[in-house]
């Protein structure tokens, strides 16, 4: 750990933090501890009373200066409690670990009450004995999981309008992102650029980290706070400061990527390899940027900084936390909603915070999720109707697609096609020189032979893995003349999401492996040869590439694309079936616009020294919701976290752009093959109707209780849920399926269930009728079928399912509220094992 660690020691000390004997131990780790004792934001009850400063700059894991000239708006009542925290926090240690070694990293007093600390195995297990102590857990790993998709969404004629036009959209809301930090000079994030005043909303007390890489007036009226988080990461002896950046600043550009879709300004141009793209928006333009960076270039991040960071948010003051990362195993213990992570986020939306997270990149499986909790927004990503192509034409006359925004040959001229791997100088050798084909080093190629010709390399997994790159093999292609370039894909990088890549002379990515065969076919059997010493006496093979800058348009979209995590919902590690409803939506996350970090010094990345780039996952549809969310809470101020959660699902759309059923991707070869119908565990309740969710005409409205009594519902919970949150469990639990959430799902009917849901009329008065298509080996009755809701009143809708027949499958179906104003609200109805009488003598089908 060497140098890293001293330097730990070093800042730790300087910031109050308490050290206790030595420092390297080879047997040590991070681990996360909760106390029993309320946090604060249980104590108050209430965010706006804890706005507390001075404490919040102390108990963070980054290192610079907080620049705090910007007047803070926050009340200093509850410091007093958060810093009896604090202190109580430092006395246990001293006493559970008297004259022993530990260092405590950070100090969580606002969301949760507790501590990460660098200790030994023994000293855990001594801690988790003490009667203060709720849970001692091991830290854990996360990972990461726009010009056009505001058009696509409907937001310039739809949402925007409602809220003045984007000079207005998301005006006065904060939305914190936890991602990999921010890039402060791009012109995304300035506050010059809008004619609208930008005041600093009131509610939001946070600072802006000063560092060497993030200096002083990094920080503005449009992104208004910025801090790092790497203290668990550094103990590790992982960091790399020349890579990750001990600042706020985004060494990666996936946190600067995440923030402009969901609140980068309104019309910034996407200029990128000299090609214009358009001009990009945020899906909340006028909405303000809170950074809280946690995860990092070189190893992504963990979850005692990730917790830091949700804390910090909360405490500051953001309207809406964004998480495009997931955690990279699934919780063990009772429950998958049991971990320091989701219970952070419980209490954050106890706060009143609407916290949407990336529904995770390991579909199409079932129950691959990694955002388990009914709390959470889940974001699948789907694909919208704009795509980029371009095509090679063979000389035997075949066409095939690739991608690659890249310009096409002169004309209609064809070109001689030349493999990297035959196209070697006499002097180099072969044998040392494994990689040649993928055109990384201009230095093995005769250049007399691929001037003015079409080069071919390979795509292989090496550029996955960053250490080949595009770039590079355009560097190589300019260095000895040729005239284009064509990658073939390895098919060892079956399943990688290809995105377009911007290209400064005519290319052509070739996605798929069995078209990659094609090109490679012609142009072996092209090949001329001497009989005698198989030589290659002639380049026979010829080609042309089209242009692919401009994009095209497609009807069948959205359509969920196979890397989007699916349910069910595990509800544990042993992968049984939650009665919850997951993902909750899919929005836009396939080949997204975004900013970027122009200053990235990495020679793998694709759009080094670009302002933008295109990206996909579903870290990119999370922003998408975190951003059209923002427009909800300006419109609906009192809002709570369920309230927005259910506008967003209700008035999800069902169908794509020709009026059929999305589609979902079912596999990681040739997916578009592999298309079926979607599921409710495919896109929960459908794509997500920006200007529709504005008015929802009713909601389905939880509440922190509800989601305790859940919990407390969870056979053997009790004491956890005491330990996490200090509420105790009594008589009035409930399930999953019992949650007033905007749909329905049931992981095992026995014969017969009934279930009620609580609706809130939000617009005038009026009638609504009920219909419904009831799931395969179910039998639906909902009461009542008509019924007239004034403004401000509730109304309980009750529904029967009753098991038909005996079934191992899931089902789905649908129930739909149709308002007598033109409200529509849609219930999804998932159920999954269906028994029509004693489990033990019947036998499913």
């Amino acid at each position: 750990m060497g140098r890293t660690y001293g330097l730990l020691l070093l800042l730790f000390t300087l910031l109050g933090f308490k050290i206790r004997g030595g420092l390297c131990q080879d047997d040590a780790a991070v681990y996360i501890v909760t106390l029993k004792q309320a946090p604060a934001v249980h104590y108050v009850g209430d965010i706006a009373e804890m706005k507390s400063s001075g404490i919040g700059q102390i108990s963070h894991g980054g290192f610079g200066r907080l620049d705090t000239g910007k007047p803070s708006n926050a009340s200093r009542t509850g410091a007093d409690y958060s810093s009896f925290l604090i202190r109580f926090q430092n006395s246990l240690l001293r006493r559970a670990l008297k004259g022993e070694s530990y260092l405590k990293l950070y100090s969580y007093h606002f969301l949760i009450n507790g501590f990460a600390v660098l200790i030994t195995r023994p000293q855990a297990d001594r801690l988790s004995k003490r009667r203060e102590v709720a849970n001692v857990e091991l830290d854990f790993s996360v990972r990461t999981a726009t010009t056009y998709t505001p058009e696509f969404l409907g937001l310039p004629q739809g949402a925007w309008v409602e809220e003045g036009g984007p000079e207005f959209a998301g005006k006065g809301i904060v939305i914190g992102f936890i991602d990999t930090g921010i890039d402060p000079t791009h012109p995304s994030f300035s506050d010059v650029l809008s004619d609208t005043v930008y005041p600093v909303p009131a509610h939001f007390s946070g600072v802006c980290e000063v560092t060497t890489d993030f200096p002083s007036g990094s920080c503005n009226r449009k992104l208004v706070g910025a801090r790092h988080f790497a203290a668990s990461a550094i103990t590790r002896g992982i960091f790399n400061a020349s890579k990750d950046h001990a600042s706020p600043f985004d060494g990666d550009g996936h946190g600067t990527h995440t923030a402009s879709i969901a609140a980068g300004n309104h019309g910034v141009p996407v200029n990128v390899s000299g090609h214009h793209f358009g001009n990009a928006s945020g899906m909340a333009p006028h909405a303000h940027v809170a950074v809280y960076k946690a995860l990092y270039k070189s190893f992504g991040g963990f979850a005692a900084d990730v917790v830091a960071a949700i804390d910090q948010a909360a405490q500051d003051g953001v309207d809406i936390i964004s998480l495009s990362i997931t955690p990279n195993r699934r919780p063990p213990g009772l429950a998958t909603f049991f971990n320091p992570l989701d219970m952070a986020l419980l209490a954050a939306v106890k706060a009143g915070i609407f916290v949407v997270q990336a529904a995770g990149n390991t579909g199409p499986s079932p129950k691959s999720m990694s955002s388990f909790s009914p709390w959470i927004f889940s974001v699948g990503a789907s694909a919208h109707d704009r795509v980029y192509n371009n095509f090679i034409v063979l000389g035997n006359n075949l066409s095939i697609s690739g991608v690659g925004l890249a310009p096409g040959t002169d004309g209609d001229l064809m070109y001689t096609l030349i493999s990297a791997t035959h196209a070697l100088r006499n002097d180099s050798d072969r044998e040392n020189n494994f990689y040649v084909s993928e055109c990384q080093d201009p230095s093995h190629l005769n250049q007399d032979l691929v001037k003015g010709n079409i080069i071919i390399c390979s795509y292989s997994i090496r550029y996955v893995l960053g250490l080949s790159s595009v770039k590079q093999a355009l560097v190589t292609a300019k260095n000895v003349s040729a005239a284009g370039i064509i990658f073939y894909m390895d098919p060892f990088v079956l399943g990688f999401q290809l995105n377009p890549t911007p290209m400064d002379m005519p290319g052509v990515i070739i996605p798929s492996p069995d078209d990659s065969k094609a090109v490679l076919h012609y142009y072996n059997t092209s090949l001329v040869r001497d009989g005698v010493s198989n030589r290659i006496v002639k380049f026979g093979g010829v080609a042309r590439i089209l242009g692919g800058l401009g994009a095209n348009y497609s009807n069948s979209a959205p359509k969920i694309m196979y890397y989007s995590a699916r349910g069910p919902d595990p509800e544990d590690n042993s992968l049984a079936n939650a009665d919850i409803l997951k993902p909750n939506l899919i929005a836009p996350g396939n080949f997204i616009w975004g900013a970027w970090s122009s200053s990235l010094a990495t020679d793998s990345a694709e759009f080094q020294g670009e302002n933008f780039a295109m990206i996909s996952g579903t870290s990119m549809a999370a922003p998408h919701v975190a951003g059209l969310a923002a427009l909800l809470k300006q419109k609906f101020p009192s809002f709570s976290p369920s309230a927005i959660a259910s506008a967003l699902s209700t008035t999800a759309t069902l169908y794509d752009k020709q009026g059929g059923p999305i589609m979902a991707q079912r596999a990681y070869s040739n997916p578009d093959s592999s298309q079926s119908p979607a599921t409710p565990f495919d896109m929960g309740s459908g794509f997500v109707n920006a200007t529709a969710a504005l008015d929802p005409g009713i909601i389905f409205d939880a509440d922190y209780d509800d989601y305790i009594s859940f919990l407390c519902g969870i056979n053997g919970s009790t004491p956890i849920v005491l330990n996490y949150t200090g509420n105790n469990c009594d008589s009035s639990t409930i399930n999953g399926t019992d949650l007033n959430l905007p749909s329905v799902t049931v992981a095992l009917l026995n014969q017969s269930r009934t279930v009620t849901r609580r609706l809130t009329n939000i617009a005038n008065d009026e009638t609504y009728s009920v219909s419904f298509s009831a799931p395969y080996a179910v039998s639906v009755s909902v009461a009542p079928i008509r019924f007239s809701i004034a403004k401000g009143e509730t109304q309980n809708l009750t529904f029967v399912l009753t098991a038909t027949m005996n079934s191992s499958s899931a089902s789905f179906g649908r129930i739909g509220l149709y308002g007598s104003r033109g409200h529509i609200s849609m219930i999804p109805l998932s159920v999954i094992v269906k028994i029509t009488g004693n489990m033990s003598t019947t036998k499913l089908k």
